[in-house]
């Protein structure tokens, strides 16, 4: 959603970063470029002139002229900015001390209310919560019935007393539903209401009568990411006619300029809360407005990574499988297709490979990623039998041919499956043998080298100099062997060599010693 301002705010920045010192131009021209940045992603003009104030207010302050790095500094000041306009602090929801809490949605039609109402439940029967469904949009045909579909597919609760489509009285169920969901032990309920295609009075006065009668804990206003300067209009309209405590972002996987994130919060003063980033219920998280500005400035969100695959991955297999890669040894092809397929329920790879700091520069590449590719690997390592798959080594040219057939591939794409397989195991050994990096396990900072063990066989070399070779010697160790001094001198160093009462030789660093 964010991919133009990105791009355009990614090549602002990148021709700061020439310059090691930045005159008031400079500034004046970085700000009047990041005001077209924004005007073009769609955002609204008191949201633009207060964010290039601020920015270009800070950029003149001592913390740009003083800095080592004044392109840096900007860079920061932008992204702090960012964050502050899209809200400073991720915003929680508010449960309400004696269960069950009410969560009412509000927002005009198509903005996709019903569906996030499923995405919502999901997410909180995740965090261990017992969600229900409130089906009080009566209205719009069938609404009654896909929520409830969703709500089969959500696995959660779904009260619809009503059959819809113009019958009922959405207030009354919306005030019935609080009573059975204490009765079955619900803990939160959440209000799906009707939407209109336009703002009107009728809309506002259901609205307003359902939050009358349940008294929520939370109002949600659903808004639609795509439909640009529109949202501010009807965001202040429902601000005015229902009031609401936070923001919920749909539609953000669009192609939209993203101009509706950055205008809400600032125009209504109250923060998104949620954001919905695709059409499967599980794409659907927190917002985060640190995490989005870093996106933003193309530096990446690793944290929201970390926290999918944490999310997606066994534990307990996930210790299995770093054993193996750690060791270098035991990696089969089927822990390769294990592997490949918990990657896959992380969501698209482009959408996680995006996620990395720079990425935004390689977008052309990553929109050249299909996700179809991996399944034709797994079509082909499904193809071989057990025995090809622990020992991918007795796969001869007939065995490739039959692998082909079987999967609906070329012998030349089997081939290179099971070249690059080889290649990603000696890799995979090198990193357990350390690199040969000192510290890492085979590196040479624990244990000794293959060289340094052979080396040490053949006996350790003794300086000519006795006082050098005295200096080798362990402390408390024997005296230096006779035959290695003059006759007559039993062992002992002469007077004037010996070593100073106490000395530690061992502590004694030369030059050239670490």
């Amino acid at each position: 959603m964010f991919e133009t301002l990105s791009d355009r705010l990614t090549s602002v920045f990148s021709s700061l970063r020439a310059k090691g010192r930045l005159s008031d131009a400079d500034i004046d021209a970085t700000c009047r470029e990041i005001r077209i940045a924004l005007l073009e992603a769609d955002v609204a003009l008191p949201v633009v002139r207060a964010f290039v104030a601020h920015v270009k207010e800070r950029a003149r302050g001592s913390e740009v002229s003083q800095a080592l790095n004044p392109a840096q500094q900007v860079v920061k000041i932008v992204n702090d900015e960012l964050v502050e306009i899209l809200g400073g602090e991720t915003r929680r929801l508010r449960l309400a001390k004696t269960p069950p809490t009410i969560i009412m949605l509000a927002g005009l039609q198509g903005a996709g209310k019903t569906t996030l109402a499923g995405k919502l439940a999901r997410w909180l029967r995740e965090q261990g919560h017992a969600p229900m469904l409130v089906a009080a949009d009566l209205q719009r045909p069938n609404a009654v019935q896909q929520l409830a579909v969703v709500g089969e597919r959500a696995e959660v609760a779904v009260f619809a007393p009503e059959p819809g489509n113009g019958v009922g009285d959405p207030v009354d169920v919306a005030r019935r539903s609080i009573d059975h969901a204490k009765r079955q032990q619900h803990d939160v309920v959440i209000i799906d209401t009707a939407g209109r295609l336009g703002i009107d009075q009728e809309l506002m006065r259901q609205a307003a009568d359902i939050r009358d009668a349940v008294q929520p804990d939370e109002i949600l206003f659903v808004v639609d990411a795509m439909i640009g300067q529109d949202a501010v209009t009807t965001a202040q309209a429902f601000m005015e006619g229902v009031g609401f405590d936070g923001v919920v972002l749909t539609k953000l996987d669009g192609d939209a300029r993203g101009g509706a994130a950055l205008s809400v919060r600032h125009i209504t003063g109250k923060p998104i809360m949620f954001a919905s980033t695709g059409e499967k219920l599980g794409d659907f998280d927190a917002f985060h407005p640190d995490r989005m500005a870093s996106r933003i400035l193309d530096m990446g969100d690793v944290l929201t990574l970390i926290e999918q695959a944490q999310k997606t991955f066994d534990e307990e297999q996930a210790k299995k499988m770093a054993g193996k890669l750690t060791s270098g040894d035991g990696f089969t092809l089927d822990d390769f297709l294990e592997q490949m397929a918990m990657v896959q329920k992380m969501g698209p790879i482009k959408n996680l490979l995006g996620m990395m700091p720079g990425m935004g520069q390689m977008r052309d590449q990553l929109n050249q990623i299909d996700d179809r590719d991996l399944d034709r690997i797994a079509a082909i390592i499904r193809s071989m039998t057990p025995g090809e798959r622990a020992e991918p080594k007795i796969i001869n040219g007939s065995r490739r041919a039959r692998i082909a057939r079987g999967s609906g591939v070329s012998v030349t794409e089997v081939s290179s499956l099971v070249t690059r397989f080889f290649d990603a195991q000696k890799m995979m050994k090198r990193m357990a043998g350390g690199l040969g990096i000192p510290g890492m396990p085979g590196g040479g900072g624990g244990r000794k080298s293959a060289k340094a063990a052979k080396k040490g066989k053949k006996g350790r070399r003794v300086s000519g100099d006795p006082r050098k070779a005295a200096l080798g010697r362990k402390p408390g160790g024997d005296d230096i062997p006779a035959q290695q001094l003059p006759p007559g001198l039993g062992g002992k160093l002469p007077p004037g060599l010996e070593l100073p009462p106490g000395f530690d030789p061992s502590k004694l660093k030369l030059p050239g010693q670490n």
